[in-house]
């Protein structure tokens, strides 16, 4: 009886609650057996109260003969004998204390881990205590899939801290928008119009791609890709690859920086007069057809205009009429005038004549001499002739 009552006074120095000191006494079947330091009460520590891990080992949390620092649960009697012991937790007296060192630090970041893809968001940890962030502040845009930030680390910053209801909230969001601010900031610090700057092809879009500075993407709209005409973003350029860029504008304000690519690369025209010469002969391909004449390509990139005067030696209503788009033609260039970016052809120049347009041409470009009036005679009648002063005044009274 002595005995028992001294077991009893033991048991009363160890409430649920307090924080002990432990020894392990032994480690089996994914539980350990410790000591309570002081009371010679034994406790039972399971792997469920070391860690979140339910797949992890328990030797690698524990060993006989540790001493560990454990938070007393409840008391445990045995059914057929008179032992009592108490369960014990790591994990939860972890918990504790970083709820401790939480309160009062909400707009801190933090580096916490992601652990499980939950109902609305991601569940993660944080020196041993479990936090919430909702899929709407784990990036800029809204993630379906949170599955795949499981066993990742990254920042987040602390939102909301309720010790009370366990409620701990965090966003990765937040940390990426600031340190996004900070780095276009920064680039935006160092942007000039006119500079040549190196950047990264972000994303592709119908009217053009995405360069990535550093920080702030800028858009190299379609017509600023090539000198080509009419071409596809994805023709050009790729995700991920690295290009050079001319700065044509940037507002800081709405954070938008437009760029070109073709400012980069030596155009069609450049140097086109060692290319192309009046009275040379070329073969070309009709690219458009207008009212008022087709335009032929005659060198890469550079198309010269066959005026509708200039497409044949009959009268044409209509360039679709003759030529068509696509149809190959010799040409003779008549004027090339690269500061303009214009070069003037000509189809009906390398045709012979017709004999009847000929006359017809030589007929119009006669001068034409200037109508001369008819001679006119004015006689008066005889019956006016041989009058005397007389017949004229012979009414009036002096």
């Amino acid at each position: 009886m002595n005995e028992f009552e001294d077991l009893l006074n033991s048991v009363s120095e160890v409430n649920p609650g307090d924080v002990v000191t432990a020894e392990v006494l032994t480690v089996d079947n994914d539980q350990a057996n410790v000591v309570i330091e002081g009371t010679g009460v034994e406790g039972v520590l399971t792997l469920r109260e070391l860690t979140n891990d339910r797949d992890a080992d328990i030797n690698d949390f524990v060993k006989t003969g540790d001493t560990v620092e454990v938070l007393v649960l409840r008391q445990v009697v045995g059914k057929d004998t008179d032992t009592v012991t108490f369960l014990v937790s790591k994990k939860r007296l972890e918990a504790r204390k970083a709820w401790d060192k939480l309160v009062g630090r909400e707009g801190e970041v933090v580096t916490v881990k992601g652990t499980r893809a939950v109902k609305g968001g991601l569940s993660v940890e944080f020196e041993g205590l479990r936090g919430f962030t909702p899929a709407s502040m784990i990036d800029t845009r809204f993630v379906r899939n949170t599955e795949k930030f499981v066993g990742q680390e990254f920042e987040a910053k602390i939102k909301e801290v309720v010790p009370a209801e366990n409620r701990f909230i965090l966003s990765r969001r937040e940390v990426i928008e600031e340190k996004a601010a900070a780095a276009r900031k920064e680039v935006f610090s160092k942007l000039e119009e006119g500079a040549i700057v190196k950047g990264k092809v972000a994303r592709l879009t119908s009217f053009g791609a995405f360069i990535d500075l550093g920080g702030v993407d800028g858009l190299v709209h379609v017509t600023e890709l090539s000198h080509e005409r009419n071409v596809s973003p994805k023709s050009v350029v790729s995700v991920g690859e690295e290009v050079e860029v001319k700065v044509l504008s940037i507002d800081e304000e709405a954070g938008r920086v437009s760029l070109s690519l073709k400012a980069t690369t030596p155009g069609p025209w450049d140097g086109v007069e060692q290319k192309l010469a009046a009275r040379d002969v070329v073969e070309g391909k009709v690219k458009r057809l207008t009212d008022f004449g087709a335009f032929v390509e005659v060198l890469p990139g550079i198309d010269g205009l066959v005026h509708i005067s200039q497409i044949s030696h009959k009268r044409v209503e209509n360039p679709k009429d003759v030529l068509s788009v696509g149809q190959e033609v010799n040409v003779k260039v008549l004027e090339v005038n690269a500061a303009a970016e214009r070069v003037s052809l000509s189809i009906k120049a390398l045709e012979e004549r017709p004999a009847q347009a000929e006359n017809e041409e030589k007929r119009q470009s006669r001068p034409r001499r200037p109508k001369r009036e008819a001679k006119r005679d004015y006689e008066l009648p005889e019956t006016q002739t041989g009058f005397s002063m007389a017949d004229l005044f012979g009414d009036i009274e002096l």
